[in-house]
């Protein structure tokens, strides 16, 4: 049974940052694609930005040139640095293989407010 666990999230100024991490357990992460999400009140969870088995990342325009993604194989870990955040990112934010998803975990809470 794989388990993924976020951590990273909080309350944070405009303009500031965070740094997220992916933790993965149960399971050898180094071959597959990996993937953040997130998901705010009354709307579907979206895809943000994913990191291919050979560390290429990818990004959605709405975060693109704010936020890195990142992996650590041997540690089973993802990581996404979060900058410039804006109000608009305030969201709960999931990691999970890129396409076919393991079970969601709790996910973590950013929250973007002066």
């Amino acid at each position: 049974q794989v388990q993924l666990v976020e951590s990273g999230g909080g309350l944070v100024q405009p303009g500031g940052s965070l740094r997220l991490s992916c933790a993965g357990f149960g399971g050898i992460f180094s071959y597959i694609g990996m993937a953040w999400y997130r998901q705010t009140i009354g709307h579907e969870r979206e895809l943000i930005a994913f990191i291919d088995s050979d560390g290429t990342p990818n990004y959605d325009d709405s975060v693109k040139g704010r936020f890195t993604v990142s992996r650590d194989n041997a540690k089973n870990t993802m990581y996404m640095q979060l900058n410039s955040l804006k109000p608009e990112d305030t969201a709960v934010y999931y990691c999970n293989r890129l396409g076919v998803p393991y079970t969601w975990g709790q996910g973590t809470q950013v929250t973007v407010s002066s």
